[in-house]
């Protein structure tokens, strides 16, 4: 799960799938293409555990994301999922499946799978969230002491109306307005905790401790309960317009005190009072919260504005668009901290965060109080995404509309010579395009190569080459690998070769190095020397 595969292999099969066409066609026509995504069409029947899933719980939450896509308008033709997951919601509302096989028969006529990566990843990565239960009180006391602000109405989103509802979660300016009218950055967390906002009655409730506002703060809701026993819930409304500083979560690490492994929150309850203000001092980020009106007895309220399914609703990055199903297949340490068991799980996106990032990253909702808490603390996993695109939507017109990644440059016309054990490239003549070769190369490898050959084909260019990679020896009728003794592994030699080349070839080395393996390749190839 954790290793990486070339991008340039996915897209291929998901252009041949897709288009079944001829190269000049591809290039002609885009795919669909999420920014720094790779896709790759599956069938049902390579996703693991599908069968065995409970698509009725699944198709539960997916009514629920439909109820509220239904109430929009029609999108426009700049959304093209969003539009075709609007249209397939049409469908679901009229039905009622009775059973699990039902529900599973929707997803499999009105979607098709699509695995979906960040280029050159095999996998994502998935982390866990949940409602928070705390104690409160309406009015401050000795003991409750700690206020939950509401949106302070000099609070400045640009391009949002003051006090409107939406309040952009990442991506805009966001800040106050100074006595000369000039945008100016918002109050930080250490200018509020030393009462910026006092005096202006933006106070929803109290609470024991700072540490329990930083929880539900993180969480994005929570469940403040009263002293007379009445919940109040309360959730994300809007930010100061500061990054989370992971740093903070350092600074509380203290030799015999609080051991690595962690969360910020765990150690800021055993450390000493003004550590702990410190640390939250340099943590600059600050939300503010609305009351939901909620009773004791729902869900949290996701960003989709309908209530969170616990193992069902997930958080993603808003270049998805709300309602779409992915299907996860991870392990997860979700009924022990000490043993990871499968995961998989059709799961809904109802929600987003700042921290949620990419086109495989999600929050999975696990519910509300402590018992839940303990399972998101400690879900922090690499997890592969299947996303289910509508069987309408035109993937060749919505791609058009989305960025493709650097095209694979053509090596037809190169040859390759043996290592000259120096270190250094000699660039001979060739017509591939220097600067994508020069990408390509940086995307297989990781290494950066100087795109522009050298004057004349005699005069080397030195590339940083690690020291580790093993002999391969090149003729014009077939490649054939002398292996050296060497340090490197034998799957990354491969890995390397077949990006540089498209050759295939065999990661296990001969009995002896003197034994050579063949692995035939183009005779269309012309010089490059390692």
């Amino acid at each position: 799960m954790h290793a990486k595969t070339p991008a340039r292999g996915t897209l291929a099969s998901f252009v041949g799938a897709i288009l079944c066409s001829t190269a000049s066609a591809a290039l002609a026509q885009e795919p669909l293409k999420l920014p720094g995504s790779q896709l790759e069409p599956i069938k049902w029947a390579e996703l693991a555990g599908w069968p065995a899933d409970d698509h009725l719980a699944a198709f539960a939450a997916y009514q629920a994301s439909c109820r509220a896509l239904r109430k929009n308008p029609y999108p426009g033709d700049d959304r093209p999922i969003h539009r075709a997951l609007w249209n397939v919601c049409h469908r679901a509302l009229d039905l009622h499946p009775q059973d699990s096989h039902s529900a599973r028969a929707f997803f499999e006529d009105n979607f098709h799978p699509v695995r979906i990566a960040p280029l050159g990843e095999a996998a994502g990565l998935l982390t866990g969230y949940f409602e928070p239960i705390v104690q409160g009180s309406r009015r401050p006391n000795s003991e409750f002491h700690v206020p939950v602000y509401r949106r302070p109405p000099d609070l400045v989103a640009v391009g949002y109306k003051p006090g409107a509802n939406a309040f952009p979660n990442k991506g805009a300016r966001i800040g106050r307005r100074n006595e000369k009218g000039q945008l100016v950055p918002y109050y930080d967390r250490a200018a509020i905790e030393a009462g910026a906002l006092d005096g202006q009655n933006l106070e929803i409730c109290w609470l024991k401790d700072p540490s329990d506002l930083l929880t539900i703060q993180i969480q994005g809701s929570g469940r403040v309960i009263l002293e007379d026993g009445t919940p109040l819930r309360i959730s994300y409304d809007s930010h100061n317009g500061y990054s989370y500083a992971s740093s903070s979560n350092r600074a509380l690490i203290k030799p015999n005190r609080a051991p690595r492994g962690k969360t910020f929150i765990q150690r800021s309850r055993t450390a000493p009072p003004d550590e702990t203000a410190n640390a939250h001092a340099i943590n600059r980020s600050y939300v503010f919260f609305r009351i939901t009106g909620l009773s004791n007895d729902g869900e949290a309220i996701g960003a989709q504005g309908v209530p969170l399914t616990p193992g069902r609703s997930i958080a993603v990055d808003r270049l998805h668009d709300y309602g779409t199903p992915f299907f996860i297949e991870a392990n997860l340490p979700i009924e022990s901290a000490k043993y990871a068991s499968a995961f998989q799980r059709l799961m809904i996106a109802q929600d987003t965060g700042s921290a949620i990032v990419g086109p495989a990253r999600a929050d999975l909702y696990l519910g509300a109080g402590d018992d839940a808490g303990h399972i998101a603390r400690r879900i922090r996993h690499p997890g592969r995404f299947v996303m289910l695109i509508p069987r309408g939507l035109d993937m060749i017109a919505a791609g058009k509309q989305m960025p493709l990644p650097l095209p694979k440059p053509k090596f037809a016309e190169v040859e390759v010579r043996k290592h000259n054990g120096k270190g250094e490239a000699d660039w001979a003549k060739s017509k591939v395009d220097s600067r994508a070769a020069a990408a390509y190369a940086r995307g297989a490898t990781g290494a950066r190569i100087d795109p522009k050959p050298p004057a004349s084909p005699s005069a080397p260019r030195s590339a940083a080459v690690s020291k580790q990679v093993k002999q391969v020896e090149y003729q014009s009728t077939g490649i054939t690998a002398h292996w050296a003794k060497s340090k490197v592994d034998s799957r990354a030699a491969a890995a390397y070769a077949r990006g540089a080349t498209g050759a295939r070839i065999d990661s296990k080395p001969p009995a002896s190095p003197s034994a050579p393996r063949s692995v035939a390749v183009s005779k269309q190839v012309k010089q490059v020397e390692y």
